[in-house]
């Protein structure tokens, strides 16, 4: 059987309920999915933007913590609670992303956890 390496970092928001920042298995990395939380007060910004920056950034820490990179990403998921704001999710997400283009999936849902306005998670393999 196969050992899980669970991850955890300060430099993104502990997790809001009973589960893992990310869980690394059989070198795939899963992020959890990453409210726009700043890690150090725990509170949301304000506006959609400020929140999917924040999302990222804490995708990014929680990467960085595991051993992985941008480059490692293989899969995201967003969610976002008004479609109208996929313009702006993708001008954060192309500067964060770059020129790695890896597979994505974007829902609008009708709410989210502490009532945040996007969430983002992400699938990594460890080389």
């Amino acid at each position: 059987m196969s050992e899980l390496n669970f991850i955890a970092t300060e430099q993104a928001p502990a997790a809001v309920g009973p589960y893992s920042q990310a869980v690394e298995c059989d070198g795939v990395l899963y992020v959890s999915g990453q409210l726009g939380l700043n890690p150090e007060t725990m509170k949301l910004a304000d506006d959609f933007k400020a929140q999917a920056e924040q999302s990222i950034k804490n995708v990014g820490a929680i990467l960085k913590e595991a051993g992985c990179k941008v480059s490692d990403i293989i899969s995201v998921d967003v969610f976002l609670t008004d479609m109208n704001e996929f313009k702006t999710l993708n001008e954060v997400y192309a500067e964060f992303m770059g020129d790695h283009k890896p597979a994505r999936a974007a829902i609008q849902v009708a709410a989210l956890p502490l009532g945040g306005l996007v969430e983002i998670k992400c699938v990594a393999r460890k080389k």
